[in-house]
């Protein structure tokens, strides 16, 4: 045995840099990033642009560290709103270190697919990783279909798969695998972020995040996403002592007509009361202390079409 053959464990180069997960509404994004972080980041729903802000999970591992970004989805541009994530996307994506790209193992390859699909056919640098999520909705005949589609697909627009990973979030089958093939993608670096962090983002984002969660529930319906929320301002209750401490939380959703007031607030406000207890719950099981939550309602005319709301909402 020669001398270079002993090797030590941390001879080994420290990985670490940014992976974001795309594909339409409904792919699997974002239980796929709380799969991979271990702990509710990215907020989950069934209806597209709910996942406005770039939300980061972050993966630690003692070789790496996976910071995944959650771009807002990418849709054919039908309002300024529109416009303005699109550019975020393509922003995103020529950043990152590597992209995967969420395609459901339940659902032929469609329009939406192709659309994103022919996008990062253009962004030539990043590697692009393939994720087949549901695999637990289908049975083996089925998934081999939608591998040989997807590997096709790649062909027919130019995309070099580096890899073609199937996974089910929900029975947690190869998330760890998936990072193991994402790490290598990244650069060397030092860790990136400290060890206890999970998620960068500003609190104040989250919160009002899961309001509108919370808001959303049961009326998407009737309002898919005319709903904004500013969380205005947390701040510890004054004269409390240390061991009881209690979070003022002041917040306003936003809607764009004064008749949705009506189907937000609820007959005698039965409806807010419901969103306030419902996401108080999740805003004192993420910061892990308990909160005062005062919200109100606000009408912010067509708020998705007008520029200066826009920056006022934080867009």
């Amino acid at each position: 045995m020669g001398p270079m053959s002993v090797r030590t464990e941390s001879s080994a180069a420290h990985r670490a840099g940014f992976a974001c997960f795309v594909g339409r509404p409904n792919a699997g994004k974002s239980t796929l990033t709380n799969a991979l972080v271990g702990t509710k980041v990215a907020i989950t729903s069934n209806r597209p642009q709910t996942t406005r802000h770039t939300v980061r999970g972050i993966v630690h591992r003692p070789e790496a560290q996976l910071v995944l970004v959650d771009t807002p989805g990418l849709h054919k541009p039908r309002t300024l709103l529109g416009e303005r994530l699109n550019d975020v996307v393509r922003t995103t994506w020529s950043e990152v270190d590597v992209i995967g790209f969420c395609l459901p193992a339940d659902q032929k390859i469609g329009p939406g697919d192709r659309y994103i699909a022919a996008e990062l056919a253009g962004i030539k640098k990043t590697p692009k990783v393939a994720i087949v999520t549901k695999t637990d909705l289908v049975d083996s005949k089925a998934l081999a279909a939608q591998l040989i589609a997807i590997d096709q697909l790649g062909k027919e627009l130019g995309i070099e798969w580096a890899e073609i990973i199937p996974v089910s979030a929900v029975g947690d089958t190869q998330v760890a695998l998936l990072a193991d093939l994402l790490v290598p993608m990244l650069p060397e670096s030092p860790p990136l972020y400290p060890e206890g962090d999970l998620t960068d983002e500003p609190e104040q984002v989250m919160v009002g995040e899961l309001i509108r969660e919370a808001a959303l529930e049961g009326v998407r319906d009737e309002l898919p996403h005319s709903i904004a929320v500013v969380v205005e301002e947390m701040l510890p209750r004054e004269d409390r002592p240390a061991d009881k401490p209690l979070l003022d939380i002041h917040a306003n959703v936003y809607i764009e007509r004064p008749s949705q007031k009506g189907i937000i607030i609820g007959p005698k406000g039965k409806r807010l009361k419901e969103v306030g207890t419902k996401s108080r719950k999740h805003i004192e099981a993420l910061l892990g202390t308990p909160v005062f939550l005062d919200l109100h309602v606000k009408v912010a005319k067509d708020w998705q079409r007008d520029p200066k709301q826009l920056r006022k909402l934080g867009f």
